[in-house]
């Protein structure tokens, strides 16, 4: 039968998320969404890359918004087919984030005549390795279509507008010593007793609080993995701490690592850089952002944590996350969203899009 887009929201909700769609196996609900656009949504251009589904207007308004949401979720676990109870659909991908993907979708094809150019993405791989991820292939392979004065991502946020996104790095910080017997613990050089004093600067640090545009981004220092020693009788001479910088977005990660070594600075570790992400700053002082926020009645927090909004600031796009959902439900067995989110955040958006 189809997708009905021009369903209620919360129908088309439950349609989407009936539709298994596990990373690298979205090619039966992209297949659904294109034929639906096709035929309800006539005003748009829609176009097919691999699993992910593009549709824009080109209406000649003066500002073009994007509408970006991932269609694959993480693997069911016996939480399929959806179901409603006590004023929640529960199920896999209820949350993260196929109720905004079903806003995006009925939006797309009930307002024939927005007072912005709409360009929707609903992208595949998002939540397996970075490099599969379908936004970063469009960009690559269809850079055009990823032009906007504004992005919203559909990441479940409970109906706020979360704008930007922290930035993270991960190092990990080794010492190095003697091996020798434990008997004989004065021949060695224990390596793990130097993270001692890694673990201080760890207890003291103060994180700071930077507000950008309204938002107030907290950053974090914080030890995530002890690793050291071989054997229960060895004195070892090696160990580490890996050590996780979630960071404000008006650094950029060189600046983040620099503050990192400063914090670490005249100890007698070795600092080795894992993993880094840049932050996105909200941009909400730019007229199409702002806009966006004023037909939110200012209901705006920074994001914490990492999210695709980051592909978009690098673009030079103020890009937030915007959508029905806890994002701490995302990925449990008991996924779950509020109805009630499902349709307030429809009925923000539509004000906001005509």
């Amino acid at each position: 039968m189809g997708l009905d887009l021009r369903a209620d929201p919360i129908a088309l909700t439950a349609a989407l998320v009936d539709i298994p769609s596990e990373s690298r196996r979205e090619r039966l609900i992209a297949d659904e969404i294109e034929a639906a656009l096709r035929t309800q949504a006539p005003w748009f251009e829609v176009i097919r890359n691999r699993d992910a589904v593009l549709a824009r207007t080109d209406l000649g308004r003066s500002s073009r918004v994007m509408l970006a949401g991932h269609i694959d979720t993480v693997p069911a676990a016996d939480n399929l087919p959806s179901h409603i109870k006590n004023g929640e659909m529960w199920g896999c991908g209820t949350s993260d984030m196929k109720s905004g993907d079903a806003v995006f979708l009925h939006l797309a094809a009930t307002i024939a005549e927005p007072s912005h150019d709409i360009t929707l993405v609903m992208y595949d791989c998002e939540e397996i390795e970075s490099s599969a991820n379908g936004l970063g292939r469009i960009e690559r392979e269809l850079p055009d279509w990823l032009q906007a004065d504004v992005a919203i991502l559909g990441e479940p946020s409970g109906g706020y507008i979360e704008a930007g996104c922290q930035g993270t790095i991960r190092v990990v910080v080794g010492a190095t010593g003697t091996r020798a017997h434990s008997a004989r613990s004065w021949l060695g050089d224990n390596a793990i007793h130097k993270l001692g004093a890694v673990l201080d600067r760890l207890t003291a640090y103060q994180p700071r609080s930077v507000d950008i545009d309204g938002c107030v981004y907290r950053e974090g220092l914080s030890a995530v993995r002890i690793d050291g020693g071989i054997a229960g009788n060895v004195i070892p001479d090696a160990a580490s701490v890996t050590v996780n910088f979630r960071f404000a977005p008006d650094r950029s990660v060189e600046q983040a690592v620099a503050h990192v070594h400063e914090v670490f600075d005249g100890l007698d570790v070795e600092i080795e850089l894992t993993d880094a992400a840049a932050g996105a700053l909200p941009g909400l002082a730019k007229p199409a952002a702002a806009a966006l926020v004023a037909a939110a009645g200012g209901a705006v927090r920074a994001k914490y944590g990492w999210t695709d909004v980051s592909r978009f600031a690098a673009l030079g796009i103020p890009a937030v996350n915007y959508g029905p959902g806890d994002p701490n439900l995302a990925h449990k067995v008991d996924e779950r969203v509020e109805v009630a989110q499902i349709t307030a955040v429809t009925d923000m958006l539509r004000r906001y899009l005509s």
